[in-house]
């Protein structure tokens, strides 16, 4: 694991991210890489599933209606795609 040090960090930033590591249940370190794990992850990566579920909650499906689409789903495996 890669080792990082951070010089030079204002006061006022070193006692907000030791309140939000107490409000989080972490050490400050700890806290520190949770912040820079969320900034890496690649953006607009959206799952699926989340995709559907508002596109559901926009086309305002109600719960009755969501559990029909269960009864009609195709539970078959999937099939791999041929392009020839």
């Amino acid at each position: 694991m890669a080792m990082l040090t951070v010089r030079n960090v204002p006061a006022a930033v070193h006692r907000a991210l030791k309140l939000r590591a107490a409000r989080h249940g972490r050490s400050t370190e700890a806290e520190v890489r949770a912040i820079l794990e969320e900034a890496m992850k690649p953006s607009g990566s959206l799952k699926l599933g989340t995709l559907l579920a508002a596109v559901g909650r926009r086309a305002k499906v109600t719960e009755e209606e969501a559990t029909t689409f269960e009864h009609v789903r195709d539970k078959r495996p999937a099939r791999r795609v041929s392009f020839e």
